[in-house]
């Protein structure tokens, strides 16, 4: 029997002040943070002896967060209901030796990251954000956001080959943006530039993990509005989603009483291979999941038991067929936006779904009365993966891929259908619930 669902327009409205508040993976994971604060969530240092007392903990890790809600009486072998997304997105990142110029143009020394839509990138007002490192050792999240820096694109009338050949772009020689004039480009100018606008004092930033970012607000667009147009929603969707179940379930009236723990783990770094110590690839999730079953008073044993009764959600997003190349997708799975969330296949392993995983969803989505599409790759091109075969492999956890179907994958600014975000977040909750 279908339940009421609990998230609307409203939560789609909040995704895009969740998009325009998370620049950099640092701040997504703050403002994830801060909302399951709202909720009665407790941050946990890792440094510091954990208890097993029951309710919402969250650890915070550079752009990572894995948070989680031990119900009352809940037994050290108790399963976890994980949701899994990631906090990074494809962009342009400043080098370790910032300024540089030429012909009297001040410009910023970037390094691609991850695999842009470098065309649209171009031309668009860019801030900056990140976090600073200080001499004392602590940080500070950083962020610009108005209009600092723009990669000026080169006029037709110099390039008469772009009409007929396409754009062609020189990742080192014509990604760098401008900032400033001057011929006279000194070593230091953004750091303290940076420094000035956040008032620290001069020579006191010592690190840096600085990224460009569009500034443009994400909008309602279309006729009637059915669609969302901004950034980051690969995958910061997810990230608000997954955070917003968790919050929904922890607080919901059968909290006590759940056959699981449910957990959200929004990894960084999953844009480049996920293989450092805040990736999906790394061990920060077995870490906590580990020390949760033993700060209950669990043994290696309640370990093992509550791996193997686990399920993961490897929730990002996918592709919707797309009006102008139908032809690249497969000629009989066609995901449409505002259809509900995608369950991705890939019999290759590049997703982590099977039959059984397929199962455990289209339960959830029964149980929330959420529409659900089904998503392969077509046959003559490669298929993208995610987060769930590393999850899965890692841990020995069962995992299912899913996501919301989009247009303009990792373009600065990427398109979703207005209804799919709460569809998806709807699907989560009765996951996370059991």
């Amino acid at each position: 029997m279908s339940q009421p669902s609990r998230f609307d327009r409203g939560h789609t409205d909040d995704l895009m002040s969740f998009l325009a508040a998370g620049p950099s993976p640092y701040h997504a994971v703050a403002t994830a943070a801060e909302r399951l604060e709202k909720a009665g969530f407790r941050h946990l240092a890792e440094t510091d002896a954990w208890d097993g007392t029951s309710g919402g903990k969250y650890v915070l890790r550079g752009g990572a967060i894995v948070a989680w809600y031990v119900p009352e009486g809940a037994d050290p072998h108790t399963p976890f209901r994980i949701v899994g997304a990631h906090t990074d997105s494809p962009n342009l990142r400043v080098k370790p030796l910032p300024d540089t110029g030429a012909h009297g143009w001040r410009q910023v020394a970037v390094e691609i990251y991850g695999g842009p839509l470098l065309n649209s990138w171009l031309d668009r007002d860019l801030g900056l954000a990140g976090r600073l490192t200080l001499r004392d050792g602590s940080s500070r999240l950083v962020n610009v956001d108005r209009p600092l820096l723009r990669v000026p694109q080169l006029a037709i009338h110099l390039d008469r080959t772009v009409a007929s050949e396409g754009l062609k772009l020189d990742k080192q020689r014509h990604l760098q943006p401008v900032w400033g004039l001057g011929h006279d480009v000194r070593d230091g100018d953004l750091i303290a530039f940076l420094e000035e606008e956040n008032g620290l004092e001069r020579g006191s930033v010592t690190g840096w993990d600085l990224m460009t970012h569009p500034v443009e607000r994400p909008a309602y667009l279309g006729r009637d509005e059915e669609f969302v147009a901004g950034p980051r929603m690969d995958n910061l969707l997810s990230v608000h989603a997954g955070t917003a179940a968790l919050a929904a379930v922890a607080g919901g009236p059968g909290a006590a009483d759940l056959p699981y723990i449910p957990v959200l783990a929004a990894f960084d770094h999953e844009e480049n291979g996920s293989q450092s110590d805040t990736g999906a690839d790394g061990p920060l999730l077995g870490g906590v999941l580990e020390r949760s079953v033993f700060a209950r008073g669990g043994s290696y044993e309640d370990r093992a038991r509550a791996f193997a009764g686990t399920v993961c959600l490897s929730s990002d997003t996918g592709h919707a067929v797309h009006p102008n190349y139908a032809e690249r997708h497969d000629p009989t799975h066609h995901p449409r936006v505002n259809g509900g969330p995608i369950l991705k296949v890939n019999v290759n392993n590049r997703y982590a779904t099977d039959g059984s995983g397929r199962a455990v969803f289209a339960a959830a989505c029964e149980k929330a009365d959420v529409p659900f599409q089904s998503f392969v790759s077509n046959n003559s091109m490669p298929c993208g993966t995610t987060i769930g075969p590393i999850t899965a492999a890692r841990h020995g956890i069962r995992t299912v891929d899913i996501g919301v179907a989009i247009l303009s994958m990792h373009s600065a600014r990427e398109l979703c259908g207005d209804r799919d975000p709460y569809l998806l977040a709807n699907a989560l909750a009765a996951f996370l619930e059991g």
